[in-house]
């Protein structure tokens, strides 16, 4: 698929939201005809060295020789896995005949994922009758006025001081600019962990380092017309995909990990408390990003054994994943996720762009906390998407204006370099090179459920996801615009394709539980006793949680009104 086009200087292209797919990942002279599918085997496969090792005979090759044709395999994202690849047909064709072989569990597409950018919609235009660009971080604050979808974090931060825990984030993104004045290491006084680099194609990597390393920095994912026309893109880059470096690691980063009351820039989730760790794990480069990378990146953050890499030292209670793509949620997503959660992490992932269609995957999956995109008001933002695997909301970044400046950006940390990163430079985005997107949304989500597990460590997965939806805002009904309606289930054509479906009024079938409210959240997981000391466990019972909820939303409606 195709990164959307910005529609006006410095806009949407470079504040790229969450990631989705493009079609079939594509190995080896840029044919579209060539597949790549990660395949699961009934029993041990033979041993690989690493990523890029290619294999001696195994089961795999017994399983050309039985479909009559020539494939190559590389190590998988479990030890259990492989990538395959072949020639003369694509991935899910591919992945249909594997599938059907009796020493197969499952075979699926090795997807392709991209920045989600943001779309063409009208409310990204600028310029009402307004005095000019609202500034600063008007959706980290209590709601008031117009920004009604404010995620009320000061009480949560206020909370999480009373403990000296240290929560880690992992961020799958594009890396982060470690040189930002505003996120620097933690040995620096800083929230940044060290964090790894995934990407495995050399292409797609554009570090000028082999294959995975311990450095999570983000060299650039600007791609040319050359790059495009060159030998060395075997992944499938097209013109469609020539844009400017994103620095969607480093904005997403900024969000979390941006160091707080420092005299210096914004504020981070983490708070003055320091209680929210962010740990960068790159796995995105130029054109995207593969689920065999993927999928290893978040075993690896989670602390779980990834072959060919060194243990992670400082395993993750939460990953925030700002990327997805179209399409259902496949095995061995499904695969990964249940094991992160039982290992008690928590997963939270962005809805997707492509103005109301169904939630992308990886959000879609089973034991991921899916988090679609508001405007100020609280309506569903134009480009979100949405459906009923959405657990709750946050803002999302939106322009209310015709002309003029953005009035409702996310302000978050940048680098302004087109291509290369500017060195050690003091850059955020604005009214002008504006923030926007659900992949902005998913790590507010993230640093809440980190502030929750700082006062509540014993929480599990499922245990976190309910006490946000419990402790979420209700939708508002009316807003700023005449003639918007409720939001419906996402539907398509004749032709297969999603119908458009901008701003509406969100349901609880539609967009979650509710608005995020982080403070209530930390207040409720306070109070929550947890199913367990250790990760695992059970769910809450429903019956008191939804009446404590109920009483933590009316106190927060008297302060409101106070």
């Amino acid at each position: 698929m195709r990164l959307f086009k910005p529609v006006f200087r410095h806009a949407l292209a470079l504040c790229g939201a969450a990631l989705w797919f493009a079609s079939g990942g594509v190995l080896a002279q840029i044919s579209p005809e060539t597949a790549r599918v990660i395949v699961k085997l009934k029993s041990p496969p033979v041993a690989i060295a690493s990523p890029d090792a290619v294999a001696p005979p195994s089961q795999v090759q017994g399983l050309a020789h039985r479909l009559g044709m020539t494939m190559r395999e590389r190590a998988g994202p479990t030890e259990r896995t492989r990538v395959v690849t072949a020639r003369g047909l694509d991935s899910r064709q591919l992945a249909q005949r594997l599938a059907r072989d009796s020493e197969v569990e499952y075979a699926v597409p090795d997807e392709r994922r991209h920045r989600l950018s943001a779309p063409n919609d009208p409310r990204y235009a600028v310029g009402l009758a307004e005095p000019g660009p609202t500034t600063g971080q008007w959706y980290l604050r209590a709601p008031q006025g117009q920004a009604q979808s404010s995620i009320n974090v000061e009480g949560a931060w206020a909370a999480a001081l009373g403990t000296s825990r240290h929560v880690v984030v992992a961020l799958l993104d594009s890396g982060v600019r470690f040189d930002h004045p505003d996120l620097r290491r933690f040995a620096d006084g800083g929230n940044l962990l060290d964090g790894h680099d995934f990407i495995t194609d050399p292409f797609l990597d554009n570090d000028g380092t082999p294959g995975r390393d311990s450095d999570a920095s983000d060299p650039g994912d600007w791609v040319s017309e050359a790059d495009v026309n060159s030998p060395a893109n075997t992944v499938g880059c097209t013109p469609a995909d020539v844009a400017p470096s994103s620095w969607h690691g480093t904005q997403t980063a900024g969000l979390l990990g941006a160091t707080t009351h420092n005299a210096l820039g914004m504020a981070g989730m983490t708070g003055a408390g320091r209680n929210v760790l962010v740990l960068p794990v790159r796995v995105l480069g130029r054109c995207g990003g593969f689920d065999s990378d993927i999928i290893p990146a978040m075993r690896w953050a989670a602390g779980l054994r990834v072959p060919g890499v060194p243990a992670n030292p400082n395993p993750a209670r939460v990953i925030n994943l700002s990327l997805g793509g179209a399409g259902v949620c496949g095995e061995a997503y499904r695969d990964a996720i249940r094991e992160i959660n039982q290992a008690g992490v928590v997963v939270v992932a962005a809805a997707g762009n492509t103005s109301g269609g169904a939630v992308n995957a990886p959000a879609n999956c089973p034991g991921v906390i899916a988090v679609t995109g508001l405007r100020q008001i609280g309506s569903k933002v134009g480009y979100s998407d949405l459906g009923p695997e959405i657990a709750l909301s946050a803002p999302a970044g939106n322009c209310v204006n015709l002309s003029g400046e953005c009035l409702y950006p996310l302000l978050t940390t940048t680098n302004s370099g087109t291509t290369t990163p500017v060195a050690a430079e003091d850059a955020y985005t604005d009214g002008v090179n504006v923030t926007a997107g659900t992949s902005f949304s998913a790590p507010l989500v993230a640093g809440a459920a980190a502030l929750m597990l700082a006062v509540q460590p014993g929480l599990n997965a499922d245990e976190v996801r309910q006490l946000l939806r419990v402790s979420a805002r209700a939708f508002p009904t009316t807003g700023d615009e005449p003639g918007v309606g409720l939001c419906q289930a996402p539907t398509v054509d004749a032709d297969d394709i999603p119908v458009e479906q901008l701003e509406c009024y969100c349901t609880t079938s539609t967009c979650g539980a509710g608005m995020l409210d982080a403070s209530a959240a930390v207040a409720l997981a306070q109070t929550t006793q947890a199913s367990s000391d250790s990760h695992g466990g059970g769910a809450l019972g429903w019956g008191w949680l939804l009446a404590l909820g109920l009483a933590v939303r009316a106190v927060a409606r008297s302060h409101r009104h106070a």
